[in-house]
């Protein structure tokens, strides 16, 4: 087989079709500082290039973030946060919620939600333009969570409670926050027709053991909102790649019926995750990214381990295609560089 572009793989792939080696990405991932200074050190010591070279080399996906930057103090929602130190870096956690101490619908209405109209639309259409001419990987537009950013508006468990007590709360929220992300991505995929090819979406539906709410409560509360925002994505021509992490395969099926076309995460370290069932069951007309285990596998299995796993989530899930190789989330500190060159290694050549 000839060797393809970055996004000719992709798009392959996303048809189900094999190809000349699994595309590679980091949606939702990427390597945290200290473990990226590591891998640079490691790779200048034993190869003579640099990690930032090395990984441009075979990344297959370009993220392209239009909402949601963190790093800031208060960002467009309300939400202030503040980078917290875990040691050798540090995170940027939520210190506000702007909606968890008002009690009536009436006060959320008076909250200043984000318009479209301050929002510079023809500035980032450029910068999609721009990049569609000059690279050769296919684009992901994110990041579009409506949950998670009504929870981070109004707190989890104040969110949680809601959707038991007051209900019309919750469905405010999430109508407002997704009537801003279908406008906002709706302007921008409208005037970039054919340069996206994915457009990411989130919603963190599960932890460790299970889900975190009912698949009653999600049909209620989740869902439909992420419906009406595939059909918008899926008009203009785009995939939707959906994020969410933990043990979330009793949910797979309603997934696929909201309209996604890629699971992002794949935590096979969560209960019950499974990558020959995924595939085995739904890998006909749902494609998967991600899957190597940022947990246990590569930070604390051997060169040889971590290599076999490579081998045995691109052989399993990548069958006639439909799979991106990347991490399940982000590389976290201490992860050992020759565990995520080894990674790397074994998918791109695999």
């Amino acid at each position: 087989m000839t060797e393809m572009t970055s996004r000719e793989r992709v798009l392959a792939a996303l048809d189900h079709k094999e190809t000349d080696r699994v595309p590679i990405a980091m949606v939702c991932g990427g390597i945290n500082p200290p473990a990226m200074k590591d891998l640079d050190e490691f790779l200048q010591r034993t190869r003579g290039i640099d990690a930032r070279c090395y990984i441009n080399s075979f990344l297959d996906v370009a993220e392209f973030w239009v909402t949601g930057d963190f790093n800031q103090d208060v960002d467009m929602w309300g939400v202030a946060r503040k980078e917290i130190s875990y040691g050798v870096g540090s995170y940027s956690e939520i210190i506000h919620y702007p909606l968890r101490e008002m009690n009536t619908l009436q006060e959320i209405r008076q909250h200043a939600f984000p318009r479209l109209k301050d929002m510079n639309v023809e500035e980032r259409v450029g910068e999609i333009k721009y990049l569609r001419k000059n690279s050769e990987q296919a684009i992901v537009l994110a990041n579009a969570n409506l949950f998670e950013t009504t929870w981070y508006m109004r707190g989890f468990e104040q969110a949680f409670e809601d959707m038991l007590l007051q209900p019309d709360l919750i469905h405010f929220i999430m109508d407002r926050v997704t009537t801003f992300f279908s406008d906002y991505f709706y302007q921008i995929l409208s005037r970039c027709r054919g340069d996206i090819d994915m457009v990411f979406t989130a919603d963190d539906i599960g932890h460790q053991d299970g889900l975190l709410l009912s698949l009653d409560m999600w049909e209620e509360f989740i869902k439909p909102y992420h419906v009406r925002i595939n059909e918008m994505i899926h008009n203009m021509g785009a995939r939707v790649i959906y994020h969410t992490d933990g043990a979330v395969s009793e949910a797979v099926p309603g997934l696929i019926d909201m309209g996604i076309d890629v699971l992002q995460a794949l935590q096979f370290s969560a209960a019950n995750m499974d990558p020959k069932q995924l595939k085995d069951n739904y890998g006909r007309t749902l494609c998967f990214e991600g899957g190597m285990c940022v947990q246990k596998v590569l930070p604390f299995g051997s060169v040889e381990e971590v290599r076999e796993e490579t081998r045995k989530l691109i052989s399993i899930l990548g069958k006639n295609g439909g799979y991106l190789c990347g991490p399940s989330h982000f590389i976290q500190a201490g992860t050992p560089a020759e565990n995520i060159a080894a990674f790397f290694d074994e998918a791109r050549g695999f």
